[in-house]
């Protein structure tokens, strides 16, 4: 026997499990697109931002006024002709400066008029005013004519730098104290006057 003849070498097939394998390995079709079940999501990202909204349209003032203070509700309202003298008190330090003084009176009388009557004295020139006040039963005719003299007066001073001396400058500012004054209230007619005696013969 020949020991030098090649050999011959049969390929052995391969087990199973190593064919399962090599199958598995082998390049596969394209999956399907995986559906996600997004379910109610939406509806629960919904209400949290729903309650989001309600807890901070309660929650931001709460804490506002928790650090705060409340102090919008908690400030007294002045009434118009507290706050007219309080100006016209503080009008008396520029007594010295003329034209600044009968601003300050003018302006605050003004000011009083409008947040009393609702007479819109500040944005309108000493003529415009005047002609509204004579169709405005706001005040009596002795008032009116008061009001006149006293803002021709101060329009004098400020636009045509007459120089008036202090005792006419604190006529000026007695003028429009007793304005505010005769004002500050309604004015009780006579017949309501006469309402609660007729009422008490009854």
């Amino acid at each position: 026997m020949n020991t030098n003849s090649p050999a011959l070498i049969v390929p052995s097939s391969p087990p199973p499990a190593a064919a399962a394998t090599a199958a598995t390995n082998d390049i596969r079709d394209l999956k399907g697109p995986i559906e996600i079940n997004e379910g109610l999501s939406w509806v629960w990202w919904g209400l949290v931002v729903l309650v989001a909204l309600i807890a901070g349209k309660f929650l931001v003032p709460w804490i506002r006024d928790l650090l705060y203070g409340n102090k919008a509700a908690k400030a007294p309202i002045i009434p118009p002709h507290v706050r007219a003298k309080q100006r016209l008190q503080a009008a008396l330090a520029h007594i010295s400066d003329p034209r600044l003084f009968c601003f300050e009176v003018s302006e605050t009388l003004r000011v009083y008029l409008e947040d009393r009557f609702q007479l819109r004295a500040p944005e309108r020139t000493t003529e415009e005013f005047l002609v509204e006040l004579q169709a405005s039963s706001a005040l009596n005719r002795e008032q009116k004519q008061s009001l006149a003299d006293f803002l021709q007066s101060c329009d004098l001073v400020k636009f045509a730098r007459f120089e008036p001396t202090e005792t006419a400058l604190r006529e000026l500012h007695d003028s429009a104290l007793r304005l505010v004054d005769e004002t500050q209230f309604d004015p009780v007619s006579l017949a309501a006057a006469k309402q609660p005696a007729l009422a008490a013969s009854k």
